[in-house]
C-alpha cells in the first residue's frame, strides 16, 4: 500500500535527484490510444519546490510525452531505489511543456547544466505524491550515463536536431500533435 505524502521535502528532494534513471508515463485522452511509459537517466530533473518538479525531455525517437501533455496535462513520474533501502516514489500531476522562444523555457532551463538536444522541459504540479516499499525492486550497480544521446546531439549539430524534429517529432504515434514550435 502507499502512503501519500504532502510535499517534496530536501531529504526527499536529494533521493530523487541522486537516482541515476527516472519512469515517465502518461496516456493520450483517447481510450484506444498508446500509453508511454519512457526512462529519463542522466542528470535531467530538477524540484522546483515542494510540490513541483521538471525535467529536460531531451530530442528522441518518440513525442509522446510532449503530445500527451499538450493534450490533456495528466503525467506520473516514478522512481525506484535500484541500491540501498527499498523505495519507490511517484508523482502524479498536471505536466506543462515549456518550449524553446518563451520565457517559461528560459526559466527553466536555467536550473540544469547545458546539453546538446534539448528538444523542451516538462513541469509538473504535483497533484499526489506518494511512496510505496519497492521490496520487488532487483538491487543492481550503477555502471555509468550512456553517452550515445549526447554524441548523437553533438553530431547532427543545431540545425540537424530541428529537422530531425521537424521530420521525426512533428506527430505522435496516435497522430497527436508533438513539435510544432520549430520554424
Amino acid at each position: 500500500m502507499a502512503d501519500e505524502i504532502e510535499r517534496i521535502d530536501t531529504d526527499l528532494a536529494a533521493w530523487l535527484r541522486a537516482q541515476p534513471v527516472c519512469f515517465v508515463a502518461t496516456a493520450p485522452s483517447a481510450h484506444d490510444g498508446l500509453v508511454n511509459c519512457s526512462p529519463k537517466g542522466g542528470d535531467c530533473v530538477r524540484v522546483l519546490d515542494d510540490r513541483t518538479v521538471a525535467y529536460l525531455d531531451l530530442t528522441g525517437s518518440g513525442v509522446e510525452t510532449i503530445a500527451h501533455v499538450r493534450e490533456n496535462a495528466r503525467i506520473v513520474l516514478m522512481w525506484c531505489a535500484f541500491d540501498g533501502p527499498p523505495r519507490i516514489v511517484r508523482v502524479h500531476g498536471q505536466g506543462e511543456v515549456a518550449v524553446p522562444g518563451t520565457g517559461l523555457f528560459d526559466q527553466l532551463v536555467a536550473q540544469f547544466d547545458d546539453q546538446p538536444g534539448i528538444r523542451s522541459v516538462i513541469r509538473v504540479r504535483a497533484s499526489r505524491i506518494s511512496t510505496s516499499c519497492g521490496y520487488g525492486v532487483p538491487l543492481m550497480d550503477f555502471k555509468a550515463p550512456r553517452q550515445a544521446l549526447t554524441m548523437w546531439a553533438e553530431k547532427r549539430g543545431a540545425e540537424g536536431l530541428r529537422e530531425y524534429q521537424r521530420a521525426r517529432n512533428a506527430r505522435s504515434l496516435d497522430g497527436l500533435p508533438g513539435v510544432d514550435w520549430i520554424d
